[in-house]
């Protein structure tokens, strides 16, 4: 699993112009799926964001978690992380899971955040979405499960 977090301010997600998840401060994830990826890596990847110490405490350090904050978090499922252009013009999609094996493990994630005590919001999965946030900081991490 590939994810990119970024610590927002707020951020939302519509669907053929409809807003189907909104968020305040926390973090946005896009979440990448490949077709090796199993429910394990999902719930390992899911603690990971939860618990990783990426809000400022009283002294500006990045010291507090989502969970410590009561951060929320913006899923959205992206394929296209899993994109590979080294060869042609046109990225090659190959390394992605196809939605039958990508779209389980993408609910188990949203799910697993959920068990963690994290407000939750998505988008649809498979559905062209238009994702506007506010970065702060800016702080952009890119995690990958083993």
């Amino acid at each position: 699993m590939r994810a990119v977090l970024q610590r927002v301010t707020s951020a939302q997600v519509e669907v053929a112009g409809e807003v189907v998840g909104k968020i305040g401060p926390g973090l946005v994830v896009l979440l990448g799926i490949a077709p090796t990826d199993t429910p394990k890596q999902v719930e390992w990847l899911a603690e990971k964001i939860i618990t990783l110490r990426l809000f400022g405490d009283d002294s500006g350090k990045m010291n507090l978690s989502l969970i410590d904050t009561r951060g929320e978090l913006l899923v959205v499922s992206q394929f296209t992380l899993y994109g590979d252009c080294q060869k042609g013009r046109r990225p090659s999609f190959t390394s992605a899971a196809p939605p039958t094996v990508a779209e389980p493990l993408y609910v188990q994630f949203l799910d697993a955040c959920k068990m963690l005590g994290i407000t939750t919001e998505a988008g649809i999965f498979g559905a062209s979405m238009a994702v506007s946030l506010t970065n702060d900081g800016p702080v952009t991490l890119i995690l990958e499960s083993n």
